[in-house]
């Protein structure tokens, strides 16, 4: 993919999610401007997702000085997913790149993730490999990515660094929501998208504020680790995984049952009693239920349902 050749289309989006960043935003656009202005055009999409500071007001200040930065504010928080897949929907440069508002990530970096995009590279993503994070966030987080690491098949160290660049066809082609901004690189393969590399990115401590994730980040997002993992196997086959759990139960208890009713018929057996016929009666109505659930996956998997998308304000 080639440089923007329409010159009303900037060769960066760099795409911000924040939340009560009030401090840093000032501080932030200087230092893109800083990084970028000599060698790309760039345009800054700031996404506030429901700040209770004044970060509003200050996007809107920015904007109305800078022609290249723009604003989206949501009227309640949805989340960094939700964040990152409206300024996805804005952006319009050639590359996509994201980082987060509090200063940790330096936009010195952006060059040189562009250039090995330009090299043939779909997504580069960055790796804190020295954090300055407290103790609490440094150890889940290593534990995190291993296990992401492992089961995604991408040999990234660092998942959830905030700074990543992308070729535009990346982000158009995924849909983030919930927890799964970590797993942009796991969606990205799942769309083709495999020339997936990292890069030694400096990472500073917080300036201002404190962090706004909790321990309870990870336990969502293991829980979207399973939802993409079943997803990337059996989105368009539903009845692979269900019904074959359930053709399973069915032929066990069906075996059971047949033996019980042999024993009553052949030799006159009292059979009520016996937790076998339960365990035999429960694993037909489990097989039943599985079954039944592919076959309602298979149908609404016909079905193209619209993502319920946040309610935006306004924007600049």
């Amino acid at each position: 993919m080639e440089d923007n050749k329409d010159s009303n289309l900037p060769d960066i989006s760099i795409v911000i999610p924040l939340y009560n960043e009030e401090e840093s935003l000032r501080e932030l656009q200087e230092a893109i401007k800083a990084a970028l202005a000599d060698q790309y055009t760039f345009e800054i999409i700031f996404v506030n997702d429901g700040s209770s500071d004044k970060s509003w007001d200050v996007i809107k200040e920015l904007s109305a000085q800078n022609k290249n930065v723009h604003g989206i504010s949501f009227r309640n928080n949805h989340g960094k997913s939700t964040a990152l897949q409206a300024g996805f929907e804005k952006a319009s440069g050639t590359y996509v790149v994201t980082m987060d508002a509090d200063l940790q990530d330096d936009p010195k970096e952006v060059p040189e993730m562009v250039q090995m995009l330009k090299d043939g590279y779909d997504l580069v993503s960055g790796w804190k490999k020295e954090r300055y994070d407290p103790i609490s966030k440094t150890i889940p987080s290593k534990f995190f990515n291993f296990v992401t690491r492992v089961a995604a098949g991408i040999k990234l160290h660092d998942f959830n660094c905030g700074l990543k660049a992308y070729k535009a066809d990346v982000v158009k082609s995924i849909y983030l929501y919930g927890e799964l901004h970590r797993y942009v690189p796991m969606l990205a393969k799942r769309e083709g998208f495999s020339k997936i590399t990292e890069k030694v990115v400096t990472h500073h401590p917080r300036k201002y504020g404190h962090t706004k994730f909790g321990l309870s980040r990870f336990i969502n997002g293991f829980l979207d680790l399973v939802t993409i993992l079943f997803v990337q196997k059996y989105l368009q086959k539903p009845m692979h995984f269900f019904g074959s759990i359930g053709v399973l139960f069915l032929g066990i208890g069906g075996a059971i049952n047949i033996y019980l009713a042999a024993i009553k018929i052949l030799f006159n057996q009292g059979i009520g009693q016996r937790p076998l016929l339960f365990l035999g009666v429960l694993l037909m109505v489990l097989g039943v239920q599985f079954f039944s659930t592919g076959l309602l996956g298979e149908l609404i998997n016909k079905n193209h349902v619209e993502h319920q998308k946040p309610g935006i304000s306004e924007t600049v």
